[in-house]
């Protein structure tokens, strides 16, 4: 047996964090079956941000799209990621939408669910790891990676013991912005060996340019797993490069055991797929520069992006470093939410509020009300009443786990989707995005002779919230 597993993202994460996630199933067909035979130990290939973009922007069905996978990938795990009691939408869903999508992802083809939840309070992730469990597939639990005076070892491995507890297959420590240090990771991995029974999975970028020596540190402290990309859409705001982690072990106690040559066959496909992308203006070469400002203000690549279009839109581009600093505290009154979707918008757009309206918290969004009120779970530190107070008021705070307060969805969403839904996957794809779903449906059902030409300048700014995750 090798001693580090790989899970390669090219097929999700590389190009979501390069890409705005618009690589289309018809770019992964021709590598499927070299992918297949190169022995990872999963593939992430669907969740995240590359359901919606599936429906918005490719017309695609993206349980399809999984299917399809499925049929040319028999002998490789195929992995996605799931935002707990968020599903792969940005709001909280009761919970029978979370039992009937955890068992059709399964049903579909998902072996491994990848489950987080943004602020890292279980209560969130729960249903989601005993749906995936019921329906047959494999649970990694996450811990969400971040830095604070509240988030420090020792917290991280309380939630990851909580995490295996629950019943999690694995434990992924997802390091969204690239905020984990070399010898931080080292430490991290040998407390959590120490402490976990279950396999340790690592997920980091290569924002802040270290993610390579993070990698190379956690295997020495006994990490299982790391997640990789291969090198056409790696490095940048994607994962560290896949040939050259495998090379840096080969021969070691480390070594992988993966052919290079497959490798470097299914590199030069994907070097086809990137062309195209950068043709289309879909990838942007911003994405594959180092960002030390990461390690400052920690604030995530796609957060970035999301901040400098706000301040455009709002023709104050002269401010973009005083929003910047304005970002940590607005996270300390906050109580420390770790920075990734739908967190990292929250903050970051309450930031641009404070810094654009002369005075801080004189605007704020519905969005910030919703966290320090409890909408998204419990806080992981102390919040600034003063900034609670003036932004709430008196309303009354949450403090059970807000699906709880959530009456069931199906048959609601089964009653508007008639006439429209040929499946219990449609009235999924609905319940998530119904704003989406329907044009979507049309589309599928009654297609056009031709479909607009997207512009991929207009569409990045929407959806550019979702590529840090």
């Amino acid at each position: 047996m090798p001693k580090i597993h790989i899970t390669d993202t090219i097929l999700r994460d590389a190009h979501q964090s390069q890409a705005a996630t618009r690589m289309t199933l018809e770019d992964m067909l021709p590598a499927l079956e070299i992918l297949d035979s190169i022995g990872y130990w999963s593939l992430e290939c669907w969740g995240g941000a590359t359901f919606d973009s599936c429906m918005r922007f490719l017309n695609e069905d993206p349980w399809e799209r999984l299917r399809t996978l499925r049929k040319h990938m028999p002998n490789t795990k195929l992995q996605m990621l799931l935002r707990g009691q968020n599903l792969l939408g940005y709001k909280h869903y009761a919970d029978d939408v979370v039992d009937a999508f955890c068992q059709k992802s399964v049903e579909n083809g998902i072996d491994v669910v990848r489950i987080f939840d943004a602020l890292n309070d279980v209560r969130n992730i729960e249903r989601a790891m005993k749906a995936v469990k019921k329906a047959g597939g494999m649970v990694e639990g996450c811990i969400s990676y971040t830095i604070s005076p509240v988030h420090n070892e020792e917290y991280f491995v309380k939630v990851a013991k909580e995490i295996e507890e629950m019943g999690a297959d694995t434990i992924c420590i997802k390091d969204m912005a690239n905020l984990l240090l070399p010898y931080d990771a080292y430490s991290l991995v040998k407390q959590l060996k120490a402490n976990i029974k279950v396999p340790i999975h690592l997920h980091t970028h290569n924002t802040t340019g270290t993610g390579d020596m993070v990698y190379l540190m956690a295997a020495q402290a006994g990490v299982d797993i790391i997640d990789t990309a291969l090198s056409p859409l790696a490095n940048g705001t994607s994962q560290p490069c896949t040939e050259s982690m495998v090379a840096t072990f080969r021969g070691t106690e480390y070594d992988t055991g993966l052919d290079m040559n497959k490798l470097l066959k299914a590199s030069e496909h994907f070097r086809k797929v990137a062309a195209r992308l950068k043709e289309t203006g879909a990838l942007d070469p911003k994405v594959l520069n180092t960002d030390a400002n990461t390690l400052v203000y920690q604030v995530p690549g796609g957060m970035l992006s999301n901040l400098i279009s706000q301040l455009k839109q709002a023709n104050a581009e002269d401010r973009y470093y005083d929003v910047l600093a304005e970002v940590p505290r607005v996270r300390k009154d906050f109580g420390y939410p770790p920075l990734v979707t739908p967190t990292s918008q929250i903050v970051g757009s309450q930031a641009v509020l404070n810094v654009l309206g002369g005075e801080r918290y004189k605007m704020v969004s519905k969005e910030s009300k919703g966290l320090l009120r409890g909408e998204y779970g419990r806080l992981p530190g102390e919040v600034n009443e003063e900034v609670r107070k003036k932004c709430i008021g008196d309303a009354e705070l949450i403090t059970c786990r807000p699906a709880d307060l959530i009456k069931p969805e199906m048959d609601e969403y089964r009653e508007k989707t008639k006439g429209i839904a040929k499946s219990e996957e449609d009235v999924l794809s609905y319940a998530l995005f119904p704003q989406v779903a329907p044009k979507f449906f049309e589309h599928r059902d009654h297609p056009a002779p031709a479909a607009p030409k997207e512009d991929p300048n207009a569409v990045r700014e929407l959806y550019v919230e979702d590529l840090s995750v």
